[in-house]
């Protein structure tokens, strides 16, 4: 068999492709070293087994040593543990809806709660007044704990002012100027005046809640 003339460049070119795993190393005398999964020595050259059953041959020449091929696989990488992807959080709800869920679930006209809640914060959740009360209907923090409520969550701050509403009414038989002057003053200085208390502060406040509720339609 004649010998084969060799283009370097293509049988590195189709040993690169060959996994690196066991076999050995042809040293070849361009200075290239190429993997191979063995070698046979014939008389017309060297067989480079690329696989256990596929084979290039060379001439003799063209290859200097063999070297063993030392590798080592490294370990399976451990598995990357997939992060649990959090709901995406629910958008705060409008006040307004807030409100009127409240006034129905007390019992209450919808147009008078909100017009409380404007009074008092101008419906905002963030508001704090220059003497505490916190959120939509301006809760003190020792009223927003004696109704078991959080301020700050406007859910459960528009429940408690409404319900507190409701409370001060049935207090008040109805009295609608009483129950709404507690809620600014508190009880206390309702009942040491039998009435709306002379404060400019408390009038002002009962005189806009009522102005607002008739503006939207109360009677």
């Amino acid at each position: 068999m004649p010998k084969l003339a060799i283009n370097v460049s293509l049988v590195w070119a189709a040993f690169v492709a060959v996994p690196a795993f066991g076999g050995e190393y042809a040293v070849l005398s361009s200075g290239l070293r190429l993997h191979v999964d063995h070698h046979e020595t014939t008389a017309d050259g060297v067989r480079l087994y690329t696989t256990k059953d596929s084979f290039v041959e060379m001439p003799a020449e063209a290859v200097t040593s063999f070297d063993q091929d030392d590798y080592v696989p490294p370990p399976a990488p451990a598995p990357v543990p997939v992060a649990a992807v959090p709901p995406a959080p629910h958008p705060p709800r409008d006040s307004r809806t807030i409100l009127h869920e409240a006034a129905a679930r007390y019992a209450l006209p919808p147009a008078f709660v909100e017009s409380v809640a404007k009074v008092e914060s101008a419906l905002r959740p963030n508001a704090i007044s220059p003497k505490g009360a916190v959120g939509v209907m301006q809760l003190m923090p020792g009223t927003a704990r004696d109704l078991a409520a959080d301020p700050n969550d406007p859910e459960q701050n528009i429940d408690a002012g409404t319900r507190l509403l409701r409370e001060l009414l049935i207090k008040y038989n109805g009295d609608v100027v009483k129950a709404l002057a507690a809620y600014n003053a508190g009880t206390g200085a309702v009942d040491r005046y039998q009435g709306l208390p002379p404060y400019p502060e408390t009038q002002n406040y009962v005189d806009k809640v009522i102005e607002n509720y008739k503006k939207a339609g109360g009677q």
